[in-house]
């Protein structure tokens, strides 16, 4: 891959929507190459969209992205002593981004690198009538089920928060679990003014902080790995209307890891019907896929850039 100068310096795009993805290795840049190239291949009318991508180590600037037009590249901006916990770095770029967007930008879009772009993304462009767009995340996991009180790690979360009524379910794709708000991050998107992500930041920060939280109701690796996506929930449940919160439907986040999980009722036909699928670890074509079939043009596309098993 040639290398170029990083442009580090970011004009504020006129686009209303922004791209906004981060890596911090080789394996990383490869991986987020992949998802911006296939939003310029698949993307549609928002193909042409900005992206803003997030570098959290000096040395992963060597790889170049020279063929690839409106790629901006950012040095991530993280405080040390947050910056080690599981996906800190996720949240200060998003904070970060919100401070760097212009006025004219109304929808800052997040795709982790484990994304692909595989339709126009069009439910991403949040104007006029939306402040956000997630998705219900795939799984239970450490949700909190409805028709139970919250345990001590949710209780925490919604007290820091300042969440003191909960006015809606989610139910979650995969298990069908009827959950209090719980949002999948791998891909989602916010309107700027809403200030959202930098209350993201604020809360992780307190409850990165709170001693008697991380080694309780928090003290086990997967509620920590998982401690970001649960405040970004409480969030949206405090600061948006919930007439401005678009719920995305399963052609967003799709869990290409977790397909065969996926009752055959949701399983959709094709990954051609898909519009920002997901997947977990390497992608390995066509394992990564996990037997879902794939048609034309998108076959070929992924197999000239994909490795194979």
């Amino acid at each position: 891959m040639n290398q170029k100068s990083i442009n580090t310096t970011v004009a504020l795009p006129t686009a209303q929507t922004c791209f906004l993805t981060m890596f911090r290795s080789a394996h990383g840049a490869q991986r987020a190459r992949l998802v911006i190239e296939s939003l310029r291949s698949f993307g549609g009318q928002l193909s042409d969209c900005p992206v803003w991508v997030f570098l959290s180590s000096p040395e992963s600037a060597a790889f170049a992205f020279h063929d690839i037009d409106k790629v901006h590249f950012i040095p991530l901006i993280a405080e040390e002593k947050f910056r080690h916990y599981l996906f800190a770095e996720k949240v200060y770029a998003c904070a970060q981004a919100e401070e760097l967007a212009g006025t004219s930008v109304r929808s800052l879009v997040w795709l982790d690198s484990s994304c692909l772009i595989v339709n126009s993304p069009t439910l991403f462009d949040l104007a006029p009538s939306f402040d956000a767009a997630f998705r219900p995340v795939h799984i239970k996991n450490i949700g909190s089920p409805a028709q139970e009180t919250p345990g001590d790690f949710w209780r925490a979360i919604y007290k820091t928060v300042g969440v003191k009524d909960i006015p809606f379910t989610v139910e979650s794709f995969v298990d069908s679990q009827t959950l209090r708000p719980y949002y999948n991050t791998h891909c989602f998107a916010a309107n700027p003014s809403t200030g959202l992500f930098q209350a993201w930041l604020n809360h992780f920060k307190i409850m990165i902080s709170d001693q008697a939280f991380q080694s309780g109701p928090c003290g086990d690796e997967l509620h920590q790995i998982f401690l970001h996506q649960a405040i970004l929930s409480a969030l949206l449940v405090k600061q948006l209307d919930p007439d401005r919160m678009r719920t995305l439907p399963p052609a967003y986040s799709y869990p290409l890891h977790l397909h065969q999980q996926v009752p055959p009722a949701r399983q959709p036909r094709s990954l051609n019907d898909l519009a920002c699928p997901v997947y977990e670890e390497v992608y390995r074509y066509p394992d990564t896929l996990n037997g879902l079939p794939v048609h034309e043009p998108l076959k070929s596309w992924l197999m000239k850039r994909m490795p194979s098993a």
